[in-house]
């Protein structure tokens, strides 16, 4: 009698989790041979791979900026600072340290500022 009502409980727990599924949304399919099959949508997510490298070239422009405005010399100053205060301002100096592509953008963006 007991292995009868483990095998009611295992059903149960699946059709609950199906349920669970389909309430965020689903959509229905209809197979060539008649038999509706009908699957749970996927959550997407609102923010697009396009829009998160437009923040990251947003931010290197803008860290290029700074440093063509205050200066290189200054501007390391400026970040050795910030990286002697509180880990929000550590994580702060770590996001904001010279790399590369900036250096490239401050170079070229020095001339055109001066």
């Amino acid at each position: 009698m007991g292995e009868h009502r483990d095998q009611f409980q295992a059903r149960l727990k699946h059709i609950n989790r199906k349920h669970e599924a389909l309430s965020a949304g689903y959509s229905a399919r209809l197979r060539p041979d008649g038999l509706l099959v009908v699957k749970p949508q996927r959550l997407q997510s609102r923010i697009s791979g396009r829009s998160l490298i437009f923040f990251a070239a947003a931010f290197l422009l803008f860290k290029g900026f700074l440093m063509a405005a205050l200066g290189f010399g200054s501007y390391d100053a400026r970040v050795q600072t910030l990286a002697g205060g509180s880990g929000i301002e550590r994580a702060g100096a770590f996001l904001m340290q010279a790399d590369p592509v900036s250096v490239f953008l401050a170079r070229k963006i020095g001339p055109v500022l001066r």
